[in-house]
């Protein structure tokens, strides 16, 4: 598999492990599943190079997760789909056990007319395609454009998309497989959609022998279908048509919060209105998944694409509990705070309490019955 692909699944699984680590925990590590290659790899590595006190790996299935689950723990941090999500918060709930989930969706690009449209498309492709063929968690999950721009952004897409994979993408080495049989299938089954085979204006050639599938471009397909229902997590972009930019607003608000939003424009206020009005786990103008590489951005969903957040320091954050202590000495002991309440010691306290230091004053240079 291209290097993408396999660094996205280390990455997914370390970044955390990391973090939890260097806020001094010890960690259980389920790699998942559908990547058995790198699932037995980090076992292999993690048991060899670092210490098994503190970090185990424990490879398999529903039946080892679901054994995993049923125990006690700290905090549990996962990554993947919304469905596994609530079966993971459930189970925690048991515990009382705080979680981290980190879960995607449909993660829109809207892309303005006043754009460098040679850099914008490349961008998209980068974050579509070139990152491990769609399936990634931010990967652009649909666009929404102008219907008088839109053939001018597909003629651009198709252009791009022959640079970087050629005439024939089945046979570029830059395009990911897809992860096993059972996506392939899930996503020929989203192509082969009757409200949405006639809208294919790029791509839809497979090949299930070699579980690839070439870039696939849909044009205003309905908002119903089934592409525009879950998230699509493969190479498949669906691009929906406004009459105006401010009705993507409306696109986007109507459905589930995405782990990621982007935007290319030159427009300041579209920017703005755009950062104000979407939200979103994180946001990116003028590229796309970018923001995942910079340790100082918080990284995480709001909504049903996640809770809490990790990388570089917030990682370290979310791993750790912030105990609050308070030392004293025994002196300065005021009778204030002890019964008998009278009427001098409340109306202290109540100044105190307020925070206002003139009524504290007040209260201190007047006459007091205490």
């Amino acid at each position: 598999m291209p290097w993408t692909t396999l660094n996205n699944f280390l990455l997914l699984s370390l970044d955390p492990v990391i973090g939890a680590i260097a806020a001094g925990n010890t960690v259980v590590l389920k790699p998942s599943e559908i990547a058995p290659a790198t699932s037995s790899m980090l076992a292999k590595l993690l048991e060899e190079y670092t210490d098994n006190s503190a970090i185990r790996v424990v490879e398999g299935a529903v039946a080892e997760t679901s054994a995993l689950l049923e125990q006690k723990w700290d905090k549990i941090f996962y990554t993947g789909s919304g469905r596994i999500g609530r079966i993971v918060m459930s189970a925690a709930a048991k515990h009382l056990t705080p979680v981290i989930l980190e879960l995607g969706g449909k993660c829109p690009a809207v892309v303005d007319i006043d754009v460098d449209l040679q850099v914008a498309v490349r961008r998209i492709i980068a974050g579509k395609w070139a990152c491990c063929n769609g399936q990634a968690c931010i990967a652009p999950d649909y666009l929404i454009t102008t219907k008088a721009f839109a053939a001018k952004l597909i003629d651009a897409l198709i252009l791009e998309l022959k640079v970087f994979f050629g005439d024939d993408p089945m046979e570029s080495k830059d395009i990911s497989r897809i992860v096993n049989l059972y996506h392939f299938t899930r996503l020929s089954k989203l192509i082969d959609d009757y409200k949405v085979s006639d809208k294919i204006v790029l791509g839809g050639q497979r090949n299930e022998n070699q579980l690839k599938i070439a870039p696939t471009i849909l044009l205003d397909v309905p908002e119903d279908s089934l592409i525009m229902e879950e998230e699509i997590f493969g190479p498949i972009l669906p691009i929906l048509t406004v009459e105006n930019f401010e009705d993507s607003f409306a696109v986007i608000n109507s459905r589930s919060k995405p782990l990621a939003a982007y935007l290319f424009t030159n427009n300041e206020e579209l920017k703005k209105d755009f950062v104000k009005n979407i939200s979103s786990g994180g946001m990116v103008i003028n590229d796309t998944i970018l923001h995942v590489t910079v340790s100082g951005l918080p990284f995480g969903g709001v909504g049903e694409s996640g809770m809490g957040s990790y990388h570089g320091k917030f990682s370290f954050d979310s791993f750790s509990h912030k105990k609050a202590v308070l030392y004293r000495s025994f002196e300065g002991d005021s009778s204030t705070r002890y019964p008998p309440y009278t009427p001098g010691k409340l109306k202290l306290l109540k100044a105190l309490i307020s925070g206002n230091i003139f009524s504290i004053i007040r209260v201190l240079i007047g006459k007091s019955d205490d």
